[in-house]
Order: C-alpha cells, then sequence, then structure tokens
C-alpha cells in the first residue's frame, strides 16, 4: 500500500501550526508559532491580536514545515485543515491557506474538527484500540466522547457552562497567577494542602459537567478570606481546587467506562497535559483493570499533528471538501 502524507494545519486559537504526518502515526516535521508572550500582556486571548499574528506567521510556518520534513508540497497527498470549533478570525487564516494550497497544487481537501483532533493526538504515539472513551479536556471543552471504530464519535457527556480549561484560567486570576493560569495552578496544588472546603460540581451520577459553580465558590471564598483580613493561600487554594476538579473528572469518566463496558480510556486536550490529573487517572485504571493512554505533552497542547493524523483516517473514509469550506466557530463532532 502507498504510504500516504498528510498536510495538516492547525489555527484555531493562539498556535499557528503546520505538520507532515505519514500514514496517520509517523510524524515527519512539525513546526509551531505560539502567541502566549502576546496575549500574556492581557490576562487572556485578545481574538483580535490571535488573527493579525496568524497572517503574519502562516507562510514562514508553513515554509519553516517543509524545509524540516525535506518534502515539497508536490509529495503531500492531502491537505487537511482544522475548520471548527475555534476562534473564528483564526481559523479563517488556516482554511483560506488550506483551501489556497489545495487549489494550486490540486490536492484533495480534508476539513478536520478541532476535537478530533485532540483525540487522535493519542494515535501518533500508539495506535487507538477500540472501542474506547475519550475524556476531552481543553480551554474550551469538556467532553466524554465514546468511540466503537476510527470516525465514529458519540458524545456521552459534556460540560453544560464553562470547560475545565477556562476554569483553571479564571481560578488563576482570582489568586494572582498570570495566564495562562493552569499549569501554574498545577505545579501550586503539588506545594499545597487540601484545606478549603470547595463543592463537587454537578455530582449527580450524569456524565455532563459544570465548572461555573466551581469558579462562583472559588471567587466568594477570595472575597470572604480577603473581608475578613486573611490572605488566601496559592498552593492550598490551588490543591483543594484540583482535588474538586479531578474528583469530577474521574468519578464521571469511570463511571462511563463501566457502563459502556469499555476498558480502554484516552485523554485529549490541553488540560491532558495537567500532571495532577495524569497521575490521577493513572492511579484509578490501575485499580480498575482500565488501558490508560494520553498523549505526550507536545502533542496535548494544539498541533498540526494531531490534524494530520485525523485527518488521515478522514482521507481513507473518502471526506473531503470543496473550495466553499468556511470555518465555524461552533460545530459537533461527527
Amino acid at each position: 500500500m502507498k504510504d500516504i502524507y498528510i498536510l495538516g494545519i492547525e489555527s484555531s486559537c493562539d498556535e499557528t501550526s503546520f505538520s507532515i504526518v505519514k500514514n496517520g502515526v509517523e510524524e515527519i516535521a512539525t513546526v509551531i508559532s505560539s502567541q502566549i508572550d502576546i496575549h500574556k500582556l492581557y490576562g487572556g486571548v485578545v481574538p483580535e491580536i490571535a488573527s493579525r499574528a496568524h497572517i503574519r506567521n502562516i507562510t514562514f510556518v508553513l515554509e519553516e514545515c517543509l524545509t524540516k520534513a525535506h518534502m515539497t508540497i508536490d509529495n503531500i497527498d492531502a491537505i487537511a485543515v482544522t475548520y471548527g470549533p475555534g476562534l473564528i478570525g483564526s481559523l479563517l487564516v488556516g482554511v483560506e491557506c488550506a483551501k489556497t494550497l489545495a487549489f494550486l497544487y490540486q490536492k484533495p481537501l480534508i476539513p478536520v474538527h478541532h476535537i478530533s483532533g485532540h483525540i487522535y493526538a493519542n494515535n501518533l504515539e500508539k495506535r487507538l484500540n477500540f472501542p474506547l472513551i475519550a475524556l476531552v479536556i481543553s480551554g474550551g471543552h469538556t467532553e466524554l466522547i465514546y468511540m466503537d471504530k476510527d470516525y465514529s464519535f458519540k458524545k456521552i457527556g459534556a460540560t453544560l457552562d464553562d470547560a475545565v480549561g477556562e476554569c483553571y484560567d479564571k481560578v488563576g486570576r482570582v489568586i494572582g497567577v498570570e495566564y495562562p493560569g493552569g499549569p501554574v495552578l498545577d505545579k501550586l496544588a503539588t506545594l499545597g494542602k487540601h484545606t478549603y472546603n470547595l463543592p463537587i460540581p454537578l455530582n449527580d451520577g450524569t456524565y455532563n459537567f459544570s465548572f461555573s459553580g466551581l469558579k462562583s465558590a472559588v471567587i466568594n471564598l477570595a472575597n470572604q478570606e480577603e473581608k475578613r483580613g486573611h490572605k488566601i493561600n496559592q498552593e492550598d487554594l490551588a490543591k483543594s481546587f484540583q482535588d474538586v476538579v479531578i474528583e469530577s473528572l474521574t468519578t464521571k469518566t469511570m463511571k462511563a467506562l463501566k457502563e459502556y463496558k469499555v476498558s480502554n480510556l484516552i485523554l485529549a486536550g490541553g488540560v491532558a497535559a495537567n500532571k495532577g490529573i495524569r497521575s490521577k487517572f493513572q492511579q484509578v485504571c490501575e485499580e480498575n483493570n482500565i488501558n490508560y493512554t494520553f498523549p505526550s505533552i507536545k502533542y496535548s497542547t494544539d498541533n498540526a499533528a494531531m490534524i494530520a493524523s485525523s485527518g488521515y483516517y478522514a482521507y481513507l473514509l473518502g471526506r473531503r471538501a470543496d473550495l466553499t469550506l468556511n470555518p465555524t466557530s461552533s460545530c459537533e463532532l461527527k
């Protein structure tokens, strides 16, 4: 069988990334241009600034990726691009680039859902083993996905409000840590003790999540401590907060694995880089004989390798887009 090389393009938020992946599993070259240092100045991603940075960077990142791979567009079999969900201006830059390349070089254009990319990030290190349940945890998503084969996505649970990554960043802002708050809170949690009483959100036996109430509880706690003249202990609050998040995630995920009679679990998304969450899932999966995998840090955050890997399986299934493809800020995984 002929080797298939997919060029992936990712620009859904504040990373401009290109990657070339062979047969869905072998990363040939990946280049990522991050905007974190820019958005730190504002305490979060500013959509207009992000899209302008993508415009400035996108051709340079493409050229660097091809040079790194010692390849040209002529060596590419198809072009896969994130079309949504994400920031509409950022997505537009990536989609227009993909459409231009597809038109000029007469290559198939493959639309890829951002969440499917995060799921297939695991595929770059170990072939997905079906049936499985994927827990997708990121700045914009908290979802439980059941899969019995490639590109068969059944959402069985999701957040009703804030995503877990968004909650981490907002809590980080409340206790005075710089953006992005998630990695900082994860580090602080290793130094603290669970001393603050916070509620476990949506502890109702469903597969859905909710983090807005937990965020509000942290805000109220911080305000009450300030009125009493007490200083918040960042390490202890980070530990207390993270313990509650982990309890919510693990309880609902393990319930889903049991009820769907599935013994394979994968983590996906930027928050899958959280060491506290990874470690706890490792423990509970060992206790319950669950095969547990998670992507390396480089594949957890937004990158084009995951888009190219996902795009390969979409390519095999004959999924194509024409030049009318438009980005969308919100779309269902299918």
